[in-house]
């Protein structure tokens, strides 16, 4: 799974350099920060919708875009996968009220 993420984080970067004309990812990355981050909301919705209406096929399809755009984000911030597995991992096996209970003591 993460050979994956990899590929796409990595395909995503080369992105950045894109023609915004040719690659719709290189056009989100042109227009910026905030339109990035309404996709994500956007797709978020529609996740969410498509979760309450019970529909599994719509919800893996829905779920695939709201990733894929998310991970969009974080290479447009400068960060990757391993990132946000790294921080998965080091929540692992650790309650989340005292995850949640850490985190407000920082």
């Amino acid at each position: 799974m993460n050979a994956i993420l990899q590929q796409l984080a990595q395909t995503l970067e080369e992105r950045k350099t894109a023609d915004p004309r040719e690659s719709y990812v290189s056009s989100l990355y042109a227009k910026g920060l905030d339109t990035i981050l309404k996709k994500v909301g956007e797709e978020a919705t529609e996740t969410v919708i498509a979760a309450k209406n019970g529909k599994t096929h719509q919800l893996v399809y829905e779920m695939a875009d709201l990733w894929f755009h998310t991970l969009v984000l974080l290479v447009h911030q400068g960060l990757g996968p391993e990132d946000l597995l790294n921080e998965l991992e080091r929540r692992f096996g650790q309650s989340g009220i005292a995850e949640k209970a850490q985190r407000s003591q920082s």
